[in-house]
């Protein structure tokens, strides 16, 4: 491809983008594909001989979007946001020509300046204390953009131990780093995201997990009860990640509470604000961020409300030299004439090198400007508000808890498996998408208003979808209501594949009781068997079974794929089958055995 066939086929791709965006609202939510489906619409084989970009742009359509989950479309609800908008496409496609690595100041000093002001922005936006601010050569804290809130809260877990071990070797210089680790203690709720819990197995450090209040918030009771257990093990807290906007329900942990018990305990206090961390740029929100000055470190994500596209988290430090102190590795080829005088973000992040996302997030800024952001934000909080009405006016639904932001949950009234039933149903027919969550043992739909597109028209015709599903289930409940078949938790695979022969269930990641792992989870109906026998299979008495151990050594020699979760993986080759004998993993593809 020259130059010029360069320039035709780029604008040949932004039509096609505009297109594609302009008419999202057609197309199908939720694919209707199964796994390995695009394996068998493909050659096994890269070509040897170069193909036209015609043929390319056809399977593009023809072979990828039949298996794409549409998030930008207006009916999908499933998630927290993940926008994109038309000035965040161009800066980064300007970024990708320039395709700089900015892991030191002088690998491209606008990558890194550019970074440093646009942090400073967003962080006056949304109304951050001066301390986290890189506003002069002085400053010790400061902005850097990492990848993902994971990844934010992985660093400053690492930041935070180091810092617990260097303070303790202080009193103690003969205490081993190994022996210090071994001890240290976090903390998060409940209610907290998974990430939180993968940051401490990485880090290797124990994860406690401190029951949320009724209103899903963390509180301060709660957690300095936890860390007096703790120390009376010998145990060492070092660090806490208060979550504002959980997953699951859009709560937010008390950091006024908080703060103080981090601040006498020598505590390192994170704060996780991935979704609603947009929405401070409106300063009706910012109640929640009340107690933000006890932070040592804060982070959210432009990349999901924001409209700045994956992936870009914004992370603000309080003191960046304990960032240094963790990932600071400088050999000779990295240094240069300014080392020590300007920021080399390289000592600031896992990687090595960072892609030019300030770019990207600074065409945002300067093109919706603060006003047109906060508008965008009140926008869907209204459109929630609306939502969360319409579900108030049906008496046959309960919202378990407050709507806050654009995150409304709701339910059917009644036992959890209706709900799941008619969540279950509403994603196979893929005209809607949404995904469970699990609040204090009551199963919830998760509804989130995330598109830029959506309308009232849209919301309106979402809940009339809800509407006539429910009250489908309802109807069938009466009339097999004392059917034990129907009333058990988990729906069949039988019933599922009725709307849809390849829909699999979304899966919220979040912490327990809202886990991808299955531990009698209700809203993961694995069986198309009664619960009674699959409830034993997930006892842990049953890992001695000889007949398990000879169905796992046939599963691992047939040499098929399986899906992430080894319990599904067990389960594929342990269906019973009508006769009550074993079906074979060989003849019995996934799909037949599992709805997730």
């Amino acid at each position: 491809m020259d130059f010029n066939e360069y320039r035709n086929r780029g604008k040949m791709m932004v039509d096609y983008i505009a297109n594609y965006l302009e008419t999202i609202r057609e197309r199908r939510v939720y694919p209707n594909v199964s796994p390995g489906y695009l394996r068998n619409l493909t050659p096994d084989s890269a070509p040897v001989d170069p193909e036209c970009w015609e043929h390319i742009m056809d399977d593009v359509e023809n072979i990828v979007m039949p298996g794409i989950t549409h998030w930008q479309s207006p009916h999908m609800h499933a998630y927290f946001p993940a926008l994109n908008s038309f000035p965040s496409l161009l800066g980064d496609m300007l970024a990708d020509a320039i395709n700089c690595l900015g892991f030191t100041w002088a690998s491209s000093p606008a990558c890194t300046e550019l970074e440093i002001l646009v942090m400073n922005w967003l962080g006056k936006m949304i109304g951050l204390p001066e301390s986290f601010l890189h506003t002069h050569n002085e400053s010790m804290g400061g902005g850097v953009i990492q990848t993902t809130s994971s990844e934010a809260t992985f660093v400053c877990l690492l930041a935070a131990r180091t810092r617990a071990i260097r303070r303790l070797q202080e009193i103690d210089p003969d205490l081993e780093d190994v022996e210090i680790n071994s001890k240290l203690v976090a903390y998060c709720s409940d209610q907290a995201h998974s990430s939180v819990e993968k940051a401490g197995l990485i880090g290797l450090v124990k994860m406690r997990f401190v029951e949320s209040d009724e209103s899903l918030s963390l509180r301060g009771p709660q957690l300095q009860e936890a860390i007096a257990a703790d120390k009376k093990k010998k145990l060492i807290p070092f660090f806490l990640c208060a979550t504002l906007g959980t997953t699951g329900a859009c709560a937010f942990d008390k950091l006024e509470e908080l703060g103080p018990i981090c601040q006498a305990e020598n505590m390192w206090f994170h704060i996780d604000a991935a979704y609603a961390g947009t929405a401070f740029i409106c300063p009706e929100f910012r109640h929640w961020l009340s107690g933000v000055t006890y932070a040592d470190s804060i982070a959210f994500n432009p990349s999901k409300w924001m409209m700045v596209h994956f992936d870009c988290t914004a992370m603000w430090v309080k003191n960046s030299e304990h960032l240094h102190r963790t990932f600071n590795v400088e050999p000779l080829y990295l240094q240069h004439e300014n080392s020590g005088l300007a920021i080399d973000y390289m000592h600031w992040q896992i990687p090595l090198s960072k892609r030019f996302r300030a770019l990207k997030l600074w065409f945002v800024i300067r093109s919706y400007g603060i006003k047109g952001l906060q508008k965008h934000i009140r926008d869907g909080v209204q459109l929630a508000k609306k939502f969360e009405l319409m579900v108030i006016n049906d008496t046959r639904f309960e919202i378990p808890a407050a709507r806050h932001l654009g995150l409304v949950v709701f339910r059917l009234r009644g036992e959890n498996h209706l709900t799941e039933r008619l969540l279950k149903r509403l994603n196979a027919r893929g005209r809607i998408h949404c995904v469970p969550a699990s609040l204090k043992g009551k199963y919830v739909i998760r509804f989130t208003v995330t598109s830029q597109y959506t309308t009232v028209l849209d919301i309106t015709k979402d809940w009339a979808e809800i509407k006539a599903t429910a009250t489908e289930i309802i109807n069938e409940y009466k009339i097999h209501g004392s059917d034990a078949s129907f009333n058990k938790t988990k729906v069949t695979l039988a019933e599922t594949r009725n709307w849809n022969n390849n829909f699999g269930a979304s899966l919220l990641l979040a912490n327990s009781p809202m886990s991808p792992k299955v531990v009698n989870g209700s809203f993961a109906a694995l069986f198309d068997n009664g619960a009674d026998w699959s409830r034993k299979l997930l006892r842990s008495e049953t890992k001695d079974s000889s007949s398990m151990r000879r169905r796992i050594r046939g599963i691992l020699m047939s040499g098929k794929q399986f899906s992430l979760d080894s319990r599904m993986d067990l389960v594929q080759g342990m269906i019973p089958s009508s006769s009550g004998k074993s079906a074979d993993a060989k003849t019995k593809p996934l799909e037949d055995n599992n709805d997730v």
